[in-house]
């Protein structure tokens, strides 16, 4: 459910704190060290893994500590959310979402859900949550979804994204090449 679009990479760094985000059911906060075990558990899914470009299957040592000290650096060029339901009596950890710093005033939107909340709306509920918020000010997000996950591009239609076309981009779980759609929000 990771979203990945084609476009050009990130200019400038994120300096600012990653600012929480309230969705109705959870809020996005950002990451701490101590979620490093449900990410670990979620992300070494295969079918976490496979619908992503960057988290591989296995899962490696140390990886989600890696990932979590990037997100956490001051120096980032992508800001990560925790969709965290711990208020209303869920987990702590529902999933992820994240939003990539392009050039031109643009991002690129990518998340993932854990499979136990699959079908639930959280990631519809996540995504509309940040293009609402549009934390970076964006004039456009980008968002490309792997075409073998169609729930993935509901969730982007329904928070008012547009298809763009066809494209591919690797899986590093799947060690291949993947059919995508490009999906483009405007401000």
């Amino acid at each position: 459910m990771t979203l990945h679009a084609t476009a050009p990479r990130p200019v400038a760094p994120a300096t600012a704190p990653v600012p929480v985000i309230e969705a109705a059911r959870f809020v996005l906060r950002p990451l701490r060290h101590s979620d490093a075990g449900l990410i670990r558990l979620y992300t070494s899914d295969r079918r976490v893994a496979e619908m992503t470009t960057t988290i591989p299957h296995p899962l490696p040592p140390g990886a989600t500590e890696q990932f979590i000290a990037r997100s956490l650096a001051p120096e980032r060029d992508e800001d990560v959310w925790v969709m965290d339901g711990s208020h209303t009596g869920l987990s702590e950890v529902l999933g992820l979402i994240g939003l990539k710093k392009m050039d031109r005033n643009q991002s690129e939107i990518g998340y993932w859900v854990a499979p136990a909340f699959w079908n639930t709306g959280f990631a519809s509920e996540a995504v509309e949550a940040l293009v609402a918020a549009n934390p970076f000010g964006n004039a456009t997000i980008f968002g490309a979804v792997f075409q073998d996950n169609p729930a993935s591009a509901r969730v982007l239609t329904n928070a008012g994204f547009e298809y763009l076309g066809d494209a591919e981009a690797f899986s590093v779980a799947r060690t291949a090449k993947v059919p995508t759609w490009t999906y483009l929000k405007r401000y």
